[in-house]
């Protein structure tokens, strides 16, 4: 892994993408809710991730996306987009249209179906210019990324969304660059063992306890394990719920 300095440190966001009623793309509205949390403190955005239901955009989609997201933020913190894909000739595409859009760094979730995901990491580091941050979430694109096999890619960090706290404290042992947890569940552990930062979907909706966590509050992360503040939520879906409730969002979702 290549060492550098890591796209941000703290708590970032894994935006929710927002809809009409229709289903069809509201980027204004997604872009307004990306600035109320830049304005609350949030210390990255990540626009067409998986909790951005990336699968289903359309290539327009997300450049309209990041492009209204970009605007909204106004270069106050560092704007990353999902590019992701099941091949490496389509996660190459999408890296470069949305280094074309703007994009500051890239999230790249990991390619289904092999163990050896060295060769389609290689190709995106290779096509841009930005920093690149792998990605292994299993739970979306199985297998994901062989802890052994970390170190090797050519990539500025990783996030892992396993909340496996073993396989973290190997990542960081293991690597030079950066690693940010996608779990709330580790907010604090993660920042004691030396963790760069977070990408959360629950900061959409509570991003104050996020960061009250990850700047070691025990109590509020002991909240966020029971599901005291997240317990309600399931999925995307009970995302827009919830920030429905607090925003009067659209709850509408492509993906279920």
């Amino acid at each position: 892994m290549a060492a550098g300095q890591p796209p941000f440190e703290g708590v970032g966001v894994a935006l929710v993408t927002l809809f009409d009623r229709d289903g069809d793309l509201d980027a204004g509205a997604t872009a307004e809710h990306a600035a109320r949390l830049v304005e609350a403190g949030v210390r990255a955005v990540v626009v067409a991730g998986s909790t951005g239901e990336a699968a289903a955009l359309e290539p327009d989609e997300r450049s309209a996306l990041l492009a209204a997201v970009r605007g909204a933020v106004g270069g106050r913190v560092p704007v990353l987009a999902g590019t992701g894909a099941p091949s490496a000739r389509q996660a190459v595409a999408l890296s470069r249209r949305a280094v074309d859009d703007g994009a500051d760094a890239l999230l790249v979730l990991s390619p289904p179906r092999t163990d050896d995901p060295r060769p389609y990491y290689e190709a995106v580091a290779a096509a841009v210019d930005v920093p690149v941050l792998a990605y292994h979430y299993p739970a979306v694109s199985a297998p994901g990324i062989p802890v052994d096999v970390v170190a090797e890619l050519p990539v500025a960090g990783i996030k892992d969304s396993t909340g496996d706290p073993s396989r973290l404290a190997l990542e960081l042992d293991g690597t030079g660059g950066a690693v940010y947890t996608g779990s709330a569940a580790l907010l604090l552990q993660a920042r004691a063992m030396g963790a760069a930062g977070a990408i959360l979907a629950l900061a959409n909706v509570d991003l104050d306890g996020c960061v009250r966590a990850w700047e070691g509050d025990g109590r509020c992360q002991r909240e966020l394990v029971s599901g005291h503040r997240s317990g309600a939520l399931a999925g995307v879906a009970g995302l827009k719920r919830a920030l429905a409730a607090l925003h009067g969002t659209c709850p509408v979702t492509r993906l279920g």
